[in-house]
């Protein structure tokens, strides 16, 4: 069968054959045994009624043999023999150029380049799923190769519920994540019903299909560690930036590092990902001794070199010895994947990689009381060196949470609303107050051709958009517009494609709509392909996130969650090809609801409308919020906007003299 004709058949008439497992991919850790007997019993036949009843007997004990040695019902058997990758548009089947790039992104997201599971159909962060079984895949891309722009594809947890009759200006797709009733998002609830197989944690970008590799997070990162050194007042050269985790969104942080201009030392114990990013060229050296370390730390400062050295072994031994050789860190953080502590998003020192897997499922109580103990020790040693210097910040991973939660030295001694820990969230230092405010965020697109010479020409166009725009930008965003330009000038040479032809950049939304409608305009002359805009749920407006979107939320609403939602209900009805909302994401089940959306632009005049439209509304309401919090960036941000667009009035906060309330 053609590669065609196989995304056509769905689930296959005939049982294919089983396939060895490849113990060459990184796999996801086992999951630990939460289900009853009872319970075990409805995830099989949860998991078989996606197949004809002659195949339950067969299938039935290889089901079962899945969940009892991985945690979960996979379905390898039904993985497909083709190559996981984003082809050109043109090679999918279908009668939906919306529902051909659909496809595109989500073969993307499983690429074995940049997804962090594949084979667990697991994009990034130890759990973001894109569909939580083999079978939901075939079925999906069925789905999509049969639908029209008449129809919608609903999307629940990763099941494809259905194409359903709608019209041309809908979303062709709608996607829901997690989305479970308050009181059962729990760690252990969310486990219990991933493993019946009626619920999945889609991350951000991984069950959106939008995640673009490690660069999606890399310009985010880049102007994190930049403004870090800026707010330290020291330049980056010879600077020294401390963190862990290169898998998934975390592998951004050397490549930034080297950006930036810094050293960057980066701890991971899982040597897989670690191999696979310095083939990737995203971290320069490896080291596994922490003499070695130590000394090569001290020549690159010496040198004041721009490197990146990967640490195969536990953040903590590093911040212990660094401590000990009394050698300074002048920036500090943490993107280990928290949100998801007790199933392999943070490791116990002290224990091997193998053993603490084993250990993970085997005897999971003992597993949290490492890890909670590891935490401990990890912020008494970011302690010694901030007390001599080093700024440290949480990344957003919900490290002080979970260290919080552990009973580590991490709370301050004066706390206020919203400033409950020693060390501010990056965004309450940095991003929030600096870009998000503004309306300045990860914009991204895919060259949906798969040419690189099409995002080269997108480079050059959204470069020269950016350069127009700075001519007339009011002061207050001069650094940020140069700091823009200043990363796509540079984004060829910094060889941050991994998977498909996809760029990111913040923009504001007079940039993005600026640059997405010189994109169509270039499309409908034929100059490039079909592009797919996205961007990161880690935004202005997509997400709700008490301890990291909006962090820098201190009006009390920080727990609230209506801008998520009010954001992906505003896209769907304004022009996004797709939209997806999610409960989880970066720091938790539970902690957090985030949105996405993706539009395939095609040079019409359609897409101009939409594109002009979905834009201005998917920035500017989160900024409307920000604004209604007293934030005084975005209260400037929204009143430009409204002076742009007569069409927008947004309620605008009265100012209380802080002497009246004394």
């Amino acid at each position: 069968m053609t590669f065609q004709q196989q995304i056509q058949q769905g689930i296959p008439s005939e049982l294919p054959a089983l396939k060895p497992f490849d113990t060459k991919i990184n796999h996801a850790p086992k999951r630990k045994d939460i289900l009853s007997d009872e319970e075990k019993i409805l995830a099989l036949k949860n998991a078989l009624r996606y197949f004809e009843p002659q195949f339950h007997a067969e299938l039935i004990s290889e089901f079962r043999k899945e969940l009892n040695e991985y945690g979960r019902i996979y379905m390898y058997r039904f993985r497909p023999d083709y190559e996981m990758k984003a082809r050109p548009i043109g090679e999918y089947p279908g009668n939906s150029e919306q529902a051909k790039s659909i496809m595109l992104m989500i073969q993307n997201n499983l690429d074995y380049a940049v997804a962090q599971h594949p084979h667990e159909l697991i994009t990034y962060g130890g759990n973001g799923a894109v569909f939580q079984n083999w079978a939901q895949y075939l079925l999906t891309m069925k789905y999509l190769s049969k639908m029209t722009d008449e129809q919608t594809l609903t999307m629940y947890s990763g099941h494809p519920m259905g194409l359903f009759p709608s019209h041309k200006e809908a979303p062709r797709v709608v996607v829901t994540n997690g989305m479970v009733i308050p009181n059962y998002s729990k760690p252990d609830d969310w486990e219990k019903m991933n493993a019946l197989g009626v619920s999945q944690y889609g991350q951000m970008t991984a069950g959106s299909y939008m995640y673009i590799g490690p660069q999606g997070i890399v310009h985010g990162t880049t102007i994190t560690v930049l403004n870090a050194f800026r707010k330290i007042k020291k330049e980056t050269k010879g600077g020294l930036f401390v963190t862990s985790g290169l898998g998934g969104m975390s592998g951004a942080q050397p490549k930034a590092g080297n950006i930036a201009g810094c050293i960057t030392v980066c701890a991971e114990v899982n040597p897989k990902i670690t191999k696979i990013r310095h083939e990737q060229k995203w971290i320069d050296e490896v080291h596994e001794d922490l003499n070695h370390l130590v000394a090569r730390v001290q020549k690159a400062k010496e040198n004041k070199e721009t490197v990146s050295l990967a640490y195969l072994g536990n953040i903590v031994d590093v911040w212990e010895k660094f401590d000990q050789e009394n050698l300074h860190i002048d920036i500090g953080s943490d993107q280990t994947s928290l949100h998801n502590p007790w199933a392999g998003g943070y490791y116990p020192v002290g224990i091997s990689f193998e053993e603490a897997n084993k250990m993970m499922a085997e005897n999971p109580d003992l597993f949290k009381e490492k890890v909670q103990e590891t935490l401990r020790r990890h912020a008494k040693a970011i302690n010694k060196h901030t007390g001599k210097g080093t700024y440290f910040f949480d990344y957003g991973n919900a490290f002080l949470l979970e260290a919080s939660r552990a009973g580590a030295d991490v709370m301050s001694d004066h706390p206020t609303l919203g400033r409950e820990f020693k060390f501010p969230s990056y965004v309450q230092d940095i991003m929030g107050p600096m870009c998000f405010d503004f309306g300045f965020g990860p914009f991204r697109w895919v060259c949906a051709s798969g040419k690189p010479e099409d995002l080269q020409k997108t480079d050059e166009i959204a470069c020269a958009v950016l350069e127009e725009i700075m001519k007339n930008s009011p002061v207050e965003i001069q650094q940020q517009m140069q700091d823009n330009i200043t990363w796509i000038k540079g984004a060829q040479e910094n060889n941050l494609v991994v998977g498909s032809q996809a760029r990111i950049l913040y923009a504001d939304a007079e940039g993005r709509m600026k640059i997405a409608e010189a994109f169509n305009k270039a499309i409908n002359k034929g100059e490039i392909g079909p592009i797919v805009l996205g961007r990161d749920h880690h935004d202005v407006s997509g997400t709700d996130s008490p301890y990291r979107e909006t962090s820098n939320i201190y009006d009390g609403s920080r727990f609230t969650a209506d801008m998520a939602i009010q954001n992906v209900i505003g896209d769907s009805f304004r022009g996004a090809t797709w939209v997806s909302i999610h409960n989880g994401g970066g720091v938790g089940w539970g902690e957090v609801i985030n949105g996405g959306f993706g539009m395939l632009l095609d040079g019409s005049e359609d897409a101009d409308r939409r594109l002009k439209s979905m834009l201005f509304w998917d920035v500017n309401n989160g900024i409307s919020r920000r604004s209604w919090a007293r934030n005084d960036g975005a209260i400037f941000a929204i009143k430009r906007a409204m002076e742009i667009e007569p069409n927008l009035k947004v309620t605008l906060p009265n100012i209380v003299d802080e002497n009246l309330l004394l």
